[in-house]
């Protein structure tokens, strides 16, 4: 049954993967069912990270459970220009990469809108394409995703209601988001092919993809917003079925995840309250200790008090909780240092304490809980941080010449010889200057940057105190592929993170817990990192461990999910600021920004700032910055 205040049917996941399962197992019944009525089915097609799984999970089918393809037709919605079928972001690539290439679908009944056509001919070619997927009945059941405008295919805010396939402009956000797979927004095509809204409207079934944080917003447009030309995707609001699948993380925006209790009864366990009464206080602009009955019945939580009494005793039970959370000791204190009325840590009589921190990329130990970092080096901890990949892919070419040069004009000003440096002078120099739009770097190159990110990460965790020695760079296989696509988990990197961890046998892990991003390094270097905690959960050394997540370099935790905040001073914001800064090849400008343009130093302070503004507002102490974390449950984000 539809939620009276949404305008599209969504069914939310536990995880993206499960959505994607169940996307899957759809257009796998649609075409078994066409099959055995003779019938051919007519797929519309998307690219992207949201579809992935979908099409490795039609590959499964494929090979596992005999699903044949002989009987489909399918029609890609879109095509960057200009673009040749055989680059790296060409739709056509994706495509046959991921789907075509792995099944028994006949290369004569798939149809690509064809980006390589000079100009004068994409009037015709769009016109045809229309024409193709009318002579085939139209579309069964068109599969698509969404970006944070709103487009669906490439229509973009200001599509019509009733466009049909073309050539369109794209936006800035459209181009930001494609920047990752083209190696800098600057080399993202101004242009592209895209069926129409009138023609996506025309498909019979339609599935729409939406999976974490960053989706959120425009999912809640989409889904209970008003349709509007500005967000092309709330045209789908008209479609007679349409269903988004989405996970929780993209879902978290809709009124039935975040305030429940406006839509009827809810159940109200310590989350749901704490969720409500931070709302409350945000919404009325009280502290928490402030909120009276009157403001809970004027915001709809008679139920609330109904159940647990009065505002007095709701407002105190969530207040020393948030207090609670709050910690200048991340690593547990010791008795020396206590002092009356300290509350207990977990495990104060383990210290000091061996601390392993995971790090993604090369900086995003420091980015991320850089001040806690510096607290628990100065706490007498046994820290250590193992960069799980290069992060080679985000260097600037012209980083990797001018390092290279050095090199070179080093050995030559103190007559240092050195086998090969000649030919890979050569050979970096004639590749970087000659180098094409979205190519792949040479082994040579792709080291270069390694070593540029390695030496960079040695500095900034120098910065916050951390011993050379307990640096580990583990150079994860999955990341060594030279292109933003990365190669799937596999033994390989569970063997070498399991061996870390059986070494240091830390008492405290700390993991990017980007469990919204379904497809993204941060997301797959968690999943090796919980993979590997359970396969040691049985050795003895595992009892005493605790798993932290934080987050920082793209978003932040809510304040109602944080676990354990721990307060900055302005001198320890300004040292993690330092140790940012020594990751120069990041500096100024990325080569993969993101949705955010800020430098990394900078969107670390804001939202630091803004958690220790939130936990102000509510009432409690007012800091400088705080880093949030939250508790690894044992389960969530070991599947990809």
């Amino acid at each position: 049954m539809l939620n009276p205040n949404e305008r599209i049917p969504c069914r939310i996941y536990d995880r993206a993967s499960d959505a994607s399962v169940a996307a899957a197992n759809e257009i796998a019944g649609l075409i078994r069912q066409r099959a055995a009525g003779g019938d051919r089915c007519v797929l519309g097609l998307v690219s992207g990270s949201s579809p992935v799984n979908v099409y490795n999970e039609l590959v499964r089918l494929h090979r596992d459970e005999s699903l044949s393809f002989a009987n489909v037709v399918t029609f890609n919605l879109d095509e960057f220009f200009p673009m040749q079928p055989f680059e790296l972001q060409s739709v056509s690539r994706f495509m046959h990469e991921h789907l075509f290439d792995h099944v028994d679908l006949p290369e004569s009944q798939i149809h690509l809108l064809d980006g390589s056509l000079p100009r004068d001919e994409i009037a015709a070619h769009c016109q045809k394409y229309e024409h193709a997927i009318r002579d085939h009945g139209g579309l069964d059941l068109q599969l698509l995703g969404i970006n944070r405008a709103g487009h669906i295919g490439l229509n973009e805010p200001g599509s019509d209601r009733g466009s049909r396939t073309r050539m369109i402009t794209l936006d800035q956000i459209t181009r930001t988001d494609a920047a990752s797979d083209f190696f800098g927004a600057e080399n993202v095509p101004r242009h592209a092919l895209t069926m129409g809204v009138g023609t996506i409207l025309e498909a019979k079934r339609i599935l729409l993809l939406a999976f974490g944080e960053g989706k959120a917003g425009i999912v809640k447009r989409t889904v209970e917003g008003f349709a509007n030309a500005s967000t092309p995707s709330t045209f789908l609001q008209d479609h007679p079925d349409v269903t988004l699948l989405l996970d929780e993380a993209a879902a978290s925006n809709l009124m039935r995840v975040q305030s429940p209790w406006l839509l009827g009864d809810v159940t109200w366990d310590a989350s749901t309250i704490r969720r409500a009464v931070i709302d409350l206080s945000d919404s009325t602009g009280k502290a928490i200790l402030k909120l009276t009955d009157a403001d809970y019945n004027e915001q709809g939580l008679q139920d609330l008090l109904a159940a647990h009494g009065s505002a007095y005793d709701i407002n105190l039970r969530v207040f020393r909780h948030l207090q609670s959370t709050i910690t200048g000791w991340p690593g547990g204190k010791p008795d020396h240092a206590k002092q009356a009325g300290d509350r207990p840590g977990n495990r104060d009589d383990i210290f000091p304490k061996r601390i392993l921190l995971f790090s993604p990329h090369p900086d995003d130990d420091v980015i991320s809980m850089g001040g806690t970092l510096i607290r628990l080096v100065d706490q007498g901890h046994e820290v250590h941080v193992a960069y799980q990949t290069s992060g080679n892919i985000a260097v600037f070419d012209e980083d990797a010449l001018r390092y290279a040069e050095f090199v070179e004009e080093f050995c030559q000003q103190f007559g240092l010889a050195a086998t090969g440096l000649d030919e890979l002078a050569d050979h970096v120099d004639t590749f970087l200057r000659n180098k094409k739009a979205g190519q792949i770097d040479s082994d040579q190159v792709q080291n270069i940057k390694g070593l540029i990110r390695r030496n960079e990460a040695r500095q900034g965790a120098r910065c916050c105190g951390v011993r050379d020695e307990h640096l580990h760079f583990l150079d994860l296989p999955f990341y060594q592929t030279g292109r933003v696509k990365k190669s799937p988990i596999s033994d390989a990197d569970l063997d070498i993170t399991i061996d870390l961890l059986r070494r240091i046998q830390p008492h405290q892990i700390y993991a990017a817990g980007d469990l919204s991003d379904p497809h993204g390094t941060h997301r797959t270097c968690l999943s090796v990192i919980l993979q590997s905690c359970l396969r040691c959960q049985d050795e003895p050394w595992y009892e005493s461990a605790v798993v932290w997540f934080y987050r920082g370099a793209w978003q932040e935790w809510s304040t109602h999910q944080i676990e354990m905040a721990v307060p900055l001073s302005p001198q320890e914001v300004e040292r993690k600021r330092q140790a940012i800064f020594k990751h120069q090849s990041q500096k100024d400008r990325a080569l993969f920004p993101g949705s955010d343009a800020r430098e990394f130093w900078q969107r670390a302070e804001a939202r630091n700032a803004e958690t220790a503004r939130r936990y102000d507002a509510l009432g409690l102490a007012e800091y400088a910055a705080i880093e949030g974390f939250v508790r690894w449950d044992g389960q969530s984000g070991v599947e990809l």
